[in-house]
């Protein structure tokens, strides 16, 4: 039976209504009404990174296909500018590109179990996995919560450890009064539909680091030499390697995942309003986890500086009976869902995995097997009303010795 459903009726509550509104796609026609547009990688794209790393508070942003593509490069420029081989920590719970893009960067993937109020990695296991062959943490703010504790950032600064933040699910998202993904080494963010903010398809890849800036603007485009902003560096090039076209110097074996003008014009629409609509995402969570039944469900997660586009539904105790009665209750009144929460739950029960650390490995993270079977997200979106949540958690507060289902 599928684990989601829009078709029902009743509270009628997709995972994400209205993130591409009107006044983008007039933004796209006005791009598209211009005689002879350039709808590749251009002045829009450039313009949408500058404002981006305004917002964020960052020196750097380069602006990519989608936000599997900004870790596939910034672990393709960790490669190239660390060195080869070695470890990277990594999540249990997170979306399969951010396991696959160490995969294909040649790093070997070393898992850490969650912490239960935010769904990131538990930061004490974190710095006990840190070994002399650590070359990253890749750390993944889940869901629109912060995964990061001072002591963990101290450690990593100690041991010169790079962070690589994943805030795919958390733009806006705060620790220490700083922007998540203006903290680490790198970060990475997913402008996919379902997400705070769309560009259709489309990632950035941020950072304060000139050389990995300049890294990724090569990764971006094929390893091309002429992408980088610096003409000292380029000429460099040129004059190492005077045998070649300097306008076809090809530094790394990289890829192409350059984004469009079209769709660097919906982010710079989509940016003006996107600390509104997460304000009105927090008050949206905080009317939800204020309503929902304690003793049934996990209602103390650590929302401070949270930027939440989903709802966490956690039950607080493996219960068969009442995760299936949760489903059912949802699927009637038309709430759509995912089982499992990001990325589908506990990655290491995932095929590719099973193939590469053999059938147990997922043992090692109860906390994220639990979350695998009896968690799930619903959606938060600025239009929803305080109606239809406060019908939801009464039907899910209901379920309580069965009752309702």
């Amino acid at each position: 039976m599928p684990t989601t459903t829009t078709k029902a009726a009743g509270l009628d509550w997709p995972l994400m209504k209205d993130n591409i509104l009107r006044e983008d796609l007039d933004a796209v026609c006005r791009l598209l009404q211009q005689d002879d547009p350039i709808l590749t990688q251009g002045k829009n794209v450039r313009a949408f990174e500058e404002e981006w790393s305004r917002w964020l508070g960052v020196q750097y942003s380069v602006f990519v296909n989608s936000g599997s593509s900004a870790n596939l490069v910034t672990l393709a420029a960790l490669k190239e500018l660390h060195g080869a081989g070695g470890e990277v920590i990594v999540p249990s719970i997170t979306w399969v590109s951010d396991i696959s893009s160490v995969l294909h960067a040649g790093f070997e993937p070393m898992f850490v179990d969650i912490d239960p109020r935010t769904l990131g990695m538990d930061n004490t296991e974190v710095m006990r996995k840190i070994t002399p062959h650590t070359r990253a943490v890749f750390l993944t703010h889940v869901l629109g919560y912060n995964g990061l504790s001072q002591p963990l950032l101290d450690e990593l600064k100690a041991k010169k450890i790079p962070l690589i933040e994943d805030v795919c699910e958390s733009h806006g998202a705060t620790f220490g009064g700083r922007r998540l993904g203006s903290i680490g080494w790198a970060s990475n963010f997913s402008f996919y539909y379902a997400h705070h903010m769309s560009t259709i398809e489309g990632g950035m890849v941020c950072t304060d680091d000139p050389d990995l800036y300049e890294a990724v603007r090569m990764l971006r485009a094929h390893g091309m030499v002429r992408e980088m902003d610096c003409n000292g560096r380029k000429w460099d090039f040129a004059d190492e390697y005077p045998d070649l076209n300097p306008d076809f110097i090809f530094a790394f074996p990289a890829y192409n995942v350059r984004s469009t003008e079209i769709n660097a014009v919906i982010g710079r629409s989509q940016l003006k309003r996107l600390d509104d609509g997460n304000r009105r995402r927090s008050e949206n969570l905080a009317l939800f986890l204020r309503h929902l039944d304690p003793d049934l469900y996990r209602t103390d997660f650590a929302t401070e500086g949270s930027s939440n586009y989903a709802f966490t539904l956690v039950l607080k105790e493996p219960d068969e009976a009442l995760r299936d009665r949760v489903m059912k209750v949802l699927r009637a009144n038309g709430v759509e869902f995912r089982r499992g929460t990001a990325g589908g739950g506990n990655q290491l029960r995932q095929p590719y995995l099973r193939k590469l650390l053999g059938p147990d490995a997922w043992k090692a993270c109860p906390q994220a097997d639990h979350v695998h079977f009896f968690g799930f997200y619903i959606g938060n979106y600025p239009t929803l009303d305080r109606d239809r949540i406060l019908r939801l958690c009464e039907l899910l507060s209901g379920l309580a010795a069965g009752r309702g289902f």
